[in-house]
Parts: C-alpha cells; structure tokens; sequence
C-alpha cells in the first residue's frame, strides 16, 4: 500500500485480497463453538494466501517466487476444505458460499498460472 509495489496490480493479488474480505465476512455465520478451529483457520489461510503472493513477489529467484506462490496456493485449498466441512456442518449453506466459490477458483488458477510460468 504505502509502497506501491507492482504485485498490488496483479490480478492474483486483487483475487486473493477480495477473497480474505469475503471470507471475514462469513466468519460470524459460524457457530462459537467453530471460534477456535473452523473460524480462526479460515482467518489464517486466508490472509496466508495474500501475504505469501506478496512475499513471492519480492523474491528475486524464481525457485523462492514460485515456493510462496505454491504455499499460497495450499492455502486455497485448505480454504476450499474448510468451506466443504462447513456445508457439510450445516452452518452455511453452499448457496450462500458462490462468491468464495469463485474467488477460491479464481485465485487457484491464477496462482497455478504463475507456477507453470518460467
């Protein structure tokens, strides 16, 4: 932000910054009992997933770059996970969930687009 750095004009970083405000947004349809597992993971994974694209990005080896772009990467697949455990819980149902649906897309396949570049 302060620095304005070229990763902020990514899309994969855009994807991955809207993705972490929806998922918050979610946050409070989930039970209390989830505070201390579902909820708090999917503040984690979610942040995880924009600050390692940030972190890949100031990377000047590409081996480093495409490292955090790959944990990002798992990040989004944790999330994917949570939000599948979450359906299946009943706390949320999977119509409520297609805007994190297609971010969570989105961001996988721009995050998988910049592993394959190189």
């Amino acid at each position: 932000m302060f620095l304005n750095l070229n990763h902020y004009k990514l899309d994969v970083y855009q994807s991955a910054r809207q993705l972490r405000i929806e998922c918050y947004k979610i946050l409070s349809l989930i039970p209390d009992s989830e505070r201390f597992n579902l909820t708090d993971q999917i503040r984690r994974a979610s942040t995880s997933v924009v600050l390692n694209i940030t972190e890949g990005c100031s990377r000047r080896s590409e081996t480093e770059r495409k490292r955090y772009f790959e944990i990002a990467r798992g990040s989004v697949i944790e999330l994917d996970s949570c939000f599948d455990m979450i359906i299946d819980c009943n706390y949320i149902k999977k119509e409520e969930l297609l805007t994190i649906e297609k971010l969570v897309k989105t961001t996988f396949i721009l995050l998988s687009g910049m592993l394959k570049k190189g």
